[in-house]
């Protein structure tokens, strides 16, 4: 397996699991409007890093290449969307905003975790 499979398969597990790590820290701990900010946001990106992965694969596989401007148009459709979504979480006060900024950072936590550990083995597999 090369490393952007294996990139890819630890950071989509990891969404899941940081996300319910995160979700259930906030129950325990928050306030309730905070633990929603935090399920809600990690809930909107790890859907739309989901669908960005979905739309890539069916887009990049041979013999039906996507054009790129299909990509494009659904990329901006899923942006616009969980910026509505956002904007009503945030306009209605269900969601604390700081709360929601932890939720929708746990794709990037998993990505940088995923790059840690890959120099990691990197360094290693080279000082020996």
């Amino acid at each position: 397996m090369n490393i952007q499979q294996r990139l890819l398969i630890f950071i989509t597990r990891s969404n899941w699991i940081l996300l319910l790590a995160v979700s259930i820290t906030g129950l325990m701990m928050s306030p309730p409007d905070f633990a929603r900010g935090i399920i809600f946001g990690g809930l909107i990106v790890t859907i739309n890093f989901h669908l960005l992965y979905r739309t890539l694969k069916k887009a990049l596989r041979p013999p039906h290449l996507s054009s790129h401007n299909i990509i494009i148009a659904k990329y901006y459709i899923r942006f616009i969307a969980s910026g509505f979504i956002i904007f009503v979480l945030i306009s209605g006060h269900y969601v604390n905003p700081l709360g929601l900024f932890v939720g929708l950072s746990v794709v990037v936590a998993s990505i940088t975790l995923a790059t840690l550990l890959e120099l990691k083995k990197l360094f290693l597999k080279e000082a020996m």
